[in-house]
C-alpha cells in the first residue's frame, strides 16, 4: 500500500493548491530519473511522489481521499454494510481548490520537455507512478580534431561514429579546445526517445600561430635589409596571406599588431594577432655581408643591452 501522500510530498492536510503544486515540482525535479540515471532509489522515490500527487492534485480524488472513500493507492474503501462512506474529511471535504489532473503533466512538461503523458495505469485519465516518465537512451560521447582556422572562423566537419553513422558538425566560430557540442536526439534510442551526441573539441597544434592567453600570436621573419631598411613583407593570417609593413630599424621580438586577425570570443568578435620580428640571417654565409659586418665591428663597436 502507498503511503500518506501528504506524508510524500511533506504538506500538512490543510495544505492549498499552490503549496502541494510547489513540493511536488521540488520533489519530482530532484528525483526524476533523467537527473538520476540509474539510480533504483530516486526512481522508486520519483513513483511514490508521482502518485501522491496523482491523489493530492486532483481536487475529487483528494476529496475522497480525505473522507476516507479511497485509499492512498486511488482504490475504494469498503465500509462494510453499517452505513456509506464518511461525508468529508477534517477539513470540511479537502478540495484542491481548483486542480486537475491535466496539472501533473503540465508541471513536468515545464520541467522535463513536455515528455509526461496523461494515461496511467490505475484509470481515471490521472498518470500513474512514473507513468510517460521512461528515460532517454544513453548519451553517445565521440572526440573531434579541428584545425585552429577552423576554430576561429567556424565551418562544418563530418564525423563517423562505431555503429557507422555519420553526422555533420556544425563548429561554431570562436571553437575552443575541450569545449563539448552536445546534438539533440542523436545519441542511443530509449523509451523516453534518443539521447544526445556529446562532442568534444580537440584544436590540433598549428605550425605558425600559437595561443597565449586570449591572443594568437606567431612568429615573423624578417631579412636584414628589412629590419634596417624597413620594408613590406608577406604575412600568414588565418585568413590567409596580407601585405605587413616592417618599420626601418625593427629588431627582433618587436610586435606588431594585425588588426581583426587574431582568435575569436563566443559572439563570434575577431581579437587582433600579433606578429613578432625575428630577424634572420642567410642560410648560406654571405662574403659581402661578413665583409660589411667586420669592418663595422671594427670600425663602430657595438654592444647590446643586456637586460
Amino acid at each position: 500500500m502507498a503511503r500518506d501522500p501528504y506524508q510524500v510530498l511533506g504538506v500538512p492536510r490543510g495544505a492549498g493548491a499552490d503549496d502541494i503544486r510547489k513540493a511536488f515540482r521540488k520533489l519530482a525535479k530532484k528525483h526524476h530519473p533523467d537527473a538520476n540515471p540509474g539510480d533504483k532509489a530516486a526512481e522508486e522515490r520519483f513513483k511514490q511522489v508521482s502518485a501522491a500527487f496523482d491523489i493530492l492534485g486532483d481536487a475529487e480524488k483528494r476529496r475522497k481521499f480525505d473522507a476516507g472513500e479511497i485509499d492512498a493507492d486511488g482504490r475504494e474503501v469498503f465500509r462494510g454494510f453499517g452505513g456509506g462512506p464518511g461525508q468529508g474529511g477534517p477539513f470540511g471535504g479537502g478540495g484542491a481548490g481548483g486542480f486537475d489532473s491535466s496539472d501533473f503533466s503540465d508541471i513536468l512538461g515545464e520541467m522535463f520537455g513536455r515528455r509526461g503523458g496523461r494515461g496511467g495505469p490505475r484509470g481515471g485519465g490521472g498518470p500513474g507512478p512514473g507513468a510517460g516518465f521512461a528515460s532517454k537512451g544513453p548519451d553517445v560521447r565521440a572526440r573531434l580534431e579541428i584545425d585552429l582556422e577552423e576554430a576561429i572562423l567556424g565551418g562544418k566537419k563530418r564525423i563517423s561514429f562505431q555503429d557507422g553513422r555519420t553526422l555533420d558538425v556544425t563548429i561554431p566560430a570562436g571553437a575552443t579546445d575541450g569545449q563539448t557540442l552536445r546534438l539533440r536526439g542523436h545519441g542511443e534510442p530509449g523509451r523516453g526517445g534518443k539521447g544526445d551526441a556529446l562532442i568534444e573539441l580537440a584544436i590540433r597544434p598549428h605550425a605558425v600561430f600559437r595561443r597565449e592567453g586570449e591572443q594568437l600570436v606567431m612568429d615573423l621573419p624578417v631579412s636584414v635589409p628589412d629590419a634596417v631598411l624597413g620594408g613590406r613583407v608577406q604575412a600568414p593570417t588565418p585568413d590567409g596571406p596580407v601585405t605587413l609593413t616592417v618599420p626601418r630599424g625593427a629588431n627582433s621580438g618587436q610586435a606588431l599588431r594585425l588588426k581583426g586577425k587574431g582568435l575569436s570570443d563566443s559572439r563570434g568578435v575577431r581579437g587582433d594577432l600579433i606578429a613578432r620580428i625575428q630577424v634572420v640571417l642567410p642560410e648560406t654565409p654571405d662574403p659581402q655581408l661578413e665583409a660589411f659586418a667586420a669592418r663595422w665591428r671594427e670600425e663602430r663597436p657595438y654592444a647590446p643591452r643586456r637586460r
